[in-house]
């Protein structure tokens, strides 16, 4: 027996799909068209009249359109479809109040249903009333809105900033459905800026009952929509599986990321405190020696992963002398990288003191910036600002002698050429000689010459150091 297919079942079902997915939107009048002209070509006006029972609710450009047409469709419904049915026993109590000197039976039932709809028809005209003021409230922000499709161009701030402030709104008006559909709407326009997608997995958690929405949201914006060059959500994103007890899967987040871009260094850092808080302090040394030992790492990561490194054994294992080993065992293979000599000198800094260890800790903070002007490779404008540190802690922490050596720093790094020295020993001499050096002149019919010091890069070896 061949099955009879119900093409009219089946095409509501679609239209219902598509009220849930644009039915609220400022501009779903075209949707809202085509859905009830559907049911006008079936010839169901008691669908009709469901439909813009719903619309009437709805703020949209075009809400008045539809209030008028379901006030003319009202006048031929029954009482039972114009109202649920508590309001209506409500206004049929309101009108036996106000009626009761009246004899029971005085009025016709024409009578009563005529006051019923008039009082029903008021409550119409609330709800459009209602309706016009969420949509005044609402159209501010459409009117800015000028891009509601997604487009790989950046939008402007000012789209941005409205997109912000719309969305605050809408969570100040506190209802779920029009929140929701908001922030879906927004990520169309706004999906590549990872900024909405977290704050809609933010907002979501925030809801009771939503854990497995907020891990749709971010494996939408993970592996679908924000490019891999930013992955900040996809870090929120192991976070949130960290927190749901899958350990696992928020390891794979960041290994991920890592095959992509495996010279970002706060994934590094977040991989080896996640293994710290699940596999304990040897747990994370391991992946920073792994990092250190890959040759896909440059030697600008490796050095910010051995600050790190040093850094987790001072605050974590507490030992301030294992630190210091890192960072004096390592030193010579990144004599260039401004960031190991910056967390090099603010790791002696911080060491706590009293009266009778601060002139230790003077001779060690007092070497690394030796060291810094004698051996390492930086910059002038780098080891200014690293010395003038130092100056600061002359005064704040020095000696009755801290003024004279203040003012020798003052002198060779702030004075004119003349009398400055920012770099000592062969750093030094290497400095004087490339700014008093005259090159030389090649005649143009003379083929250049390859030079005799070919550039070689050393490998950083990983300090030894006892965890």
């Amino acid at each position: 027996m061949q099955q009879v297919v119900d093409y009219g079942s089946l095409v509501d079902g679609l239209f219902e799909r598509g009220a849930s997915s644009v039915g609220l939107d400022f501009l779903a009048h075209p949707f809202w068209d085509k859905y009830i002209e559907f049911e006008e070509r079936v010839e169901a006006p008691e669908k009709i009249f469901a439909i813009l029972s719903r619309v009437i609710h709805i703020p949209m450009h075009q809400y008045a359109r539809y209030f008028e047409r379901f006030r003319q469709l009202a006048q031929t419904r029954s009482l039972a479809e114009l109202a649920p049915q508590e309001t209506l026993s409500q206004f049929r109590a309101e009108l036996d109040a106000a009626s009761g000197q009246v004899a029971p039976g005085a009025k016709a039932d024409a009578e009563v249903e005529r006051d019923l709809r008039l009082r029903v028809d008021s409550y119409h005209l609330e709800i459009f009333s209602k309706t016009q003021t969420e949509t005044t409230k609402r159209w501010t922000y459409e009117s800015e809105i000028k891009r509601p499709y997604f487009h790989v161009t950046e939008l402007d701030e000012g789209q941005l900033s409205n997109w912000k402030k719309y969305l605050d709104f809408e969570e100040s008006e506190g209802s779920y459905p029009r929140i929701q559909f908001l922030y879906e709407r927004c990520l169309v326009t706004c999906a590549h800026y990872d900024e909405f997608w977290q704050r809609y997995a933010r907002w979501m958690a925030a809801q009771p009952g939503k854990e497995e929405e907020v891990r749709c949201i971010y494996q939408r914006a993970s592996c679908l929509y924000v490019p891999i060059a930013n992955p900040a959500t996809r870090l929120q994103y192991a976070y949130f599986e960290e927190m749901s007890g899958r350990v696992d899967v928020a390891k794979d987040i960041h290994e991920a990321i890592l095959i992509n871009m495996p010279d970002h260094v706060e994934t590094i850092v977040s991989l080896a405190n996640m293994c710290r808080r699940h596999g304990g302090l040897e747990a994370a040394i391991e992946i920073y020696k792994n990092q250190l030992d890959s040759p896909q790492c440059d030697l600008a990561t490796k050095a910010a992963l051995v600050a790190e490194w040093a850094r987790l054994l001072w605050k974590i294992k507490g030992s301030a002398e294992d630190a210091r080993q890192v960072y004096l065992t390592n030193q010579q293979y990144y004599l260039h990288s401004g960031a190991f000599w910056s967390s090099y000198l603010s790791f002696e800094l911080e060491q706590p003191t009293s009266a009778s260890t601060e002139n230790v800790q003077y001779e060690r903070i007092k070497q690394v910036i030796e060291d810094v002007r004698s051996k390492s490779s930086l910059t002038a404008d780098t080891v200014k600002d690293l010395v003038q540190t130092y100056m600061v802690y002359l005064l704040e922490r020095g000696t009755k002698d801290a003024a004279k050596e203040y003012m020798t720093l003052d002198r060779e790094v702030h004075g004119p050429a003349s009398v400055s020295q920012t770099k000592t020993g062969a750093a030094g001499q290497v400095v004087e000689q490339a700014n008093t050096t005259t090159p030389a002149v090649v005649p143009s019919d003379v083929p250049p010459q390859p030079t005799p010091y070919p550039y070689f890069q050393e490998s950083p070896v990983n300090g030894s150091v006892d965890a």
